[in-house]
């Protein structure tokens, strides 16, 4: 072990706490069976890291110690409160048998790299409703507090913590495994599973708030499940979700400045593009369409594969990428792709095209809380000439907007207007 200064140790333990918790987390849920008791023993692992680190140094293996120390935390806990419940004195027992025979593989294995896979399975069982199942991932596999996904779905996060706390019941009380299904069941299970892994990726890759733009660790994590969801299930969805995380993964580096700032796609440099991940993602994108139907995620993939594969932003393929949009609308129709395509068709046919679908979006009402489509319509009055209205629709969408990096760049275009 080495030594370091207990202001490192903190600092290093609030970066592992970032990047690791979630998996430390996961495989303690595997090892003691329980939601809370897990999390309580995630908590008190890391207080005594800060403590115990700086006295003795920092472990060859960090996130190992911190399983271990956490799951023999839980145990003393549980012998703690077994006066008042002999159960919980059966179970300690039982936990503590069972440690004889885990060795550090069981802590740091290849087996905790399918913790996560398993959670996701979890928290997206079918007998969960679709509210918990996105609630409970974005809580259990991102970390993410009540209230970061309160404003990410535009709901109370009183109503978050309602939906988390009844879905961690149901899973209790219905005794739902926690494991990857059998092969036979994979299929009917997928949906939902796919799902949340773009959910995870899109936050990462796109914070609803806070200071930065991206947060890698979520992106890179939702592209290692969909790589590991391909080898269980290599289907036209399966391999479309890959192809569409690499595709728009490829941009990560271009889309902010030094100093923090968004970069949109048309000023993007694109030297600066992730050439793997667009070779890798293009040809999945050609091996799901080789599939025969293909579904939302794959046509996804091949609207992010034309923007990928342009030179530049004027040799974009908006014609096709139109075309896309209709068949992603037959696929699932929703207000969010008809912005999207709405986007695309100014691209094509002129802002004044683009702007009609969009004030006809925005009259239904769906999109009145979401910010890019405000910006959005801001972007094409703007073009236009209109300028009184592009600033009326920066000021909504600036209103409207919770990450840092996106509301600068609203408040510089209302500065140039």
């Amino acid at each position: 072990m080495s030594e370091l200064q207990p202001q490192s140790v903190r600092a290093l333990v609030d970066e592992i706490y970032r990047t690791q918790s979630r998996r430390v987390l996961a495989t303690l849920i595997r090892l003691l069976g329980d939601f809370d008791a897990a999390e309580e023993a995630l908590h008190e692992a890391f207080t005594a890291a800060v403590e115990q680190w700086a006295r003795e140094g920092i472990p060859a293996n960090p996130r190992a110690w911190l399983v271990s120390t956490g799951r023999f935390k839980a145990i003393d806990s549980m012998r703690r409160r077994a006066r008042f419940d002999a159960s919980l004195d059966d179970l300690a027992r039982h936990l503590e048998t069972a440690s004889v025979s885990l060795d550090a593989e069981s802590f740091d294995g290849p087996s905790v790299e399918d913790d996560r896979l398993r959670l996701i399975f979890t928290c997206c069982h079918p007998a969960l409703t679709p509210e918990a199942q996105i609630a409970m991932t974005m809580r259990e596999v991102c970390g993410l507090t009540t209230e970061e996904i309160a404003r990410a779905f535009l709901t109370k996060p009183a109503t978050i913590a309602q939906r988390i706390v009844r879905a961690k019941s149901k899973i209790r009380d219905a005794r739902i495994p926690y494991e990857v299904p059998p092969h036979a069941e994979l299929p009917a299970r997928l949906d939902a599973v796919l799902r949340v892994v773009y959910l995870v990726f899109n936050e990462g890759y796109s914070a609803s708030s806070g200071n930065a733009v991206t947060r890698q660790d979520l992106s890179g994590e939702a592209i290692r499940l969909a790589r590991v969801l391909v080898q269980l299930l290599p289907d036209p969805e399966t391999i479309g979700l890959l192809a569409l995380l690499l595709l728009q993964d490829s941009r990560r580096d271009a889309r902010v400045s030094e100093s923090g700032d968004v970069i949109l796609l048309q000023d993007q440099d694109r030297t600066r593009w992730n050439r793997e991940f667009v070779a890798e993602g293009a040809a999945l994108v050609q091996q799901a369409f080789s599939m025969g139907e293909v579904g939302p995620y794959a046509i996804q993939s091949a609207i992010a594969s034309i923007h990928a594969q342009a030179a530049d932003a004027a040799a974009t393929d908006w014609r096709r990428i139109v075309e896309l949009y209709d068949l992603l609308l037959q696929a699932e129709s929703s207000p969010v792709v008809e912005l999207n395509r709405a986007v695309a068709v100014a691209m094509r046919d002129g802002p004044a095209a683009g702007l009609t679908l969009i004030d006809g979006l925005l009259v239904r009402g769906e999109l009145k809380s979401y910010h890019l489509a405000h910006a959005a319509r801001a972007d094409l009055c703007r073009r236009l000439g209109q300028t009184e209205e592009a600033r009326r629709a920066y000021e909504q969408a600036l209103s409207l907007a919770r990450q840092g990096p996106e509301r600068r760049f609203l408040e510089r275009r209302l500065l140039e207007l």
